[in-house]
């Protein structure tokens, strides 16, 4: 069988595995990387690859190895230039070279977002500093935000409440930086009511958008998420209409996942993923296709006539690890799905990393209700009684 496309997924934790399980429903042939064997997503990729993703010179190989249809990012850190050049010789990089280096680094992509296209954002400047970083601090007040350019999951993020605590602030986002240079954004603290996710498909036809998702964070990564997140209708346009104006800008298809505080009936611009998004984990039980099927669908030029809601609402919390450990059992799975009935539904997703570490996501609990808020009693619940037992 002639595979519907070759596609090298460029990173394989737990949202390149439920995209390459999407990707092989329609056919492909999905080859995984990253920087460890057994990722997650290569327990289900037809192929795999070790190496980590800023090697340009191993990534490079890898391209050439295999000769992909699809070049298919799922980690931000990845040595970008290298990725431009493989597009111009011809390869397609999803959603492109240029979004992928854009959202690498959170300067490029705040840039974009509030000098070139004018949406509203948080007062923020960079530094390579502690000096610099003094300065902007001076520039965008107390409480503020401090975090590196580029890193995963909140690492290295703090909120910094007076001048004391900067150093602490910038020696941890340094240690915590991803990449190969020492960067931070210092941004004003935004008292927000809340935060949304809006996935936006960007297509052939034209742009879509995903019903809004509400998420709730711990130390700057997310720990439970819900669909639809209740917002007024002109909210909810003006985010959309942001959205789409950035992911215009960026190009290509694919989906994508744009972050939004809102204060009132403000819409204030966070940040940006090229791909699917943490926070869409909720979509597995929430929507008909979920944000993988549509990120595959989009990316084939497949039709995607709308997205559709299973229900009144969907809700995610996930199961984390609290200490460090390569010899562990996952337990409690029953207890968990025995919530489910009575119109709920209850799902466990465990994602098959081979090691725990302190606060790694390990899993994720799904489940509906006919309000948000029953959804994430239900979702927080099941996933309390999933515990990680560990052997060593």
């Amino acid at each position: 069988m002639t595979p519907t496309a070759k596609i090298l997924l460029l990173g394989s934790g737990e949202l390149g595995r439920e995209f390459t399980i999407s990707a092989k429903r329609l056919g492909c042939h999905v080859v995984a990387c990253d920087s460890y064997a057994g990722a997650p997503a290569m327990q289900m990729a037809d192929e795999q690859e070790v190496f980590p993703m800023l090697d340009g010179d191993a990534l490079r190989a890898a391209v050439e190895k295999h000769r992909p249809d699809l070049i298919v990012p799922e980690i931000e850190a990845i040595r970008t230039e290298v990725l431009a050049e493989i597009e111009a010789e011809g390869t397609i990089v999803v959603p492109s070279a240029r979004a992928a280096a854009m959202t690498m680094n959170r300067d490029a992509i705040r840039e974009l977002a509030a000098d070139t296209l004018g949406l509203h954002t948080s007062r923020f400047r960079f530094a390579e500093s502690f000096e610099e970083v003094a300065a902007a601090a001076a520039h965008t007040g107390f409480p503020c935000i401090i975090k590196p350019v580029m890193s995963s999951s909140g690492k290295g993020q703090s909120t910094v409440e007076d001048a004391v605590g900067l150093r602490a602030a910038w020696d941890y986002a340094v240690a915590n930086m991803r990449g190969d240079r020492a960067r931070v954004i210092v941004e004003a603290f935004v008292r927000f009511d809340y935060e949304i996710t809006l996935l936006t498909l960007r297509t052939r036809e034209g742009v879509l958008f995903c019903p809004p998702i509400g998420h709730r964070q711990a130390l700057g990564d997310y720990r439970e998420s819900w669909q639809p997140a209740p917002m007024p209708a002109k909210v909810l346009a003006d985010a959309q209409d942001m959205a789409r104006k950035v992911v215009d800008d960026l190009g290509g298809y694919g989906i994508f996942g744009v972050e939004f505080f809102v204060a009132g009936e403000e819409v204030i611009f966070s940040e940006l993923s090229p791909r699917p998004h943490d926070t869409g984990m909720v979509t597995l039980i929430s929507q008909d296709l979920t944000q993988f099927d549509l990120h595959v669908r989009a990316i084939l030029g497949l039709s995607i006539p709308e997205i559709t809601l299973r229900g009144p609402a969907g809700a995610s919390a996930v199961i984390l690890a609290d200490r460090p450990s390569e010899d562990f059992a996952i337990t409690g799975l029953a207890d968990a799905l025995a919530l489910g009935g009575g119109g709920k539904r209850v799902d466990v997703r465990i994602f098959g990393k081979p090691v725990t570490r302190i606060n790694r996501r390990m899993g994720v609990a799904l489940a509906s209700g006919e309000t948000p808020d029953e959804a994430r009693r239900l979702a927080t619940d099941a996933a309390e009684r999933v515990t990680i037992a560990y052997r060593d």
